[in-house]
C-alpha cells in the first residue's frame, strides 16, 4: 500500500543530522518516534520495515510523512494534545466570589455548595482538584 506512495521525500544531509538528534533529545516522546521514523525513512528503509521498528500502523506512517511534507522537521515537533475542561471553568469567578465571602470548612461542604450554585455534581477529589488548581480556599483541609 505505501509502497505505491506517489511524492518523493527528500532528506539534506542537515535535515538527516536534524532528525538524528531529535530523535534522542526531544523532550516529548511522541516527536521523538516521529523523527525516528522519518530518519529511517531517510535511509531508505522500506515502509513495512519503518513501520515495524517504528511501533506504529501504516496509516500513523503516512501522517508522519504528511506532517514532514507539509512543515519539514518543526512540523513533526508540533504536538496538540486534547486537554478536555471542566464544566466547573464556566463559572470559576461566581464560585470564588462566593467562597471568598463563605468559604467551606470542609471538601464535602464545598461540593454540595458547588452544586447547588451550579447544578453540577463532581467527586470530592475533583472539587479539591478544582479549588486547589484555581486558589480558591478551603477552611478546614478535610474532607
Amino acid at each position: 500500500m505505501l509502497e505505491a506512495m506517489t511524492t518523493q521525500l527528500t532528506f539534506t544531509p542537515e535535515v538527516i543530522a536534524a532528525l538524528n538528534y531529535e530523535r534522542f533529545h526531544h523532550p516529548v516522546p511522541l516527536v521523538q518516534r516521529r523523527m525516528e521514523v522519518l530518519w529511517l525513512k531517510s535511509h531508505g528503509l522500506r515502509h513495512a520495515q519503518i513501520a515495524q521498528l517504528g511501533a506504529i500502523s501504516e496509516t500513523t506512517l503516512c501522517e508522519y510523512f504528511q506532517l514532514y511534507l507539509e512543515g519539514g522537521v518543526e512540523g513533526l515537533k508540533q504536538v496538540h494534545f486534547y486537554r478536555p475542561e471542566s464544566e466547573l471553568v464556566q463559572h470559576v469567578n461566581s464560585l470564588e466570589d462566593y467562597f471568598r465571602v463563605n468559604p467551606p470548612a470542609s471538601i464535602k461542604e464545598a461540593q454540595s455548595e458547588i452544586e447547588t450554585l451550579t447544578g453540577i455534581r463532581r467527586s470530592e477529589t475533583q472539587v479539591r482538584e478544582f479549588l486547589k488548581k484555581n486558589s480558591i480556599c478551603v477552611v478546614g483541609k478535610s474532607g
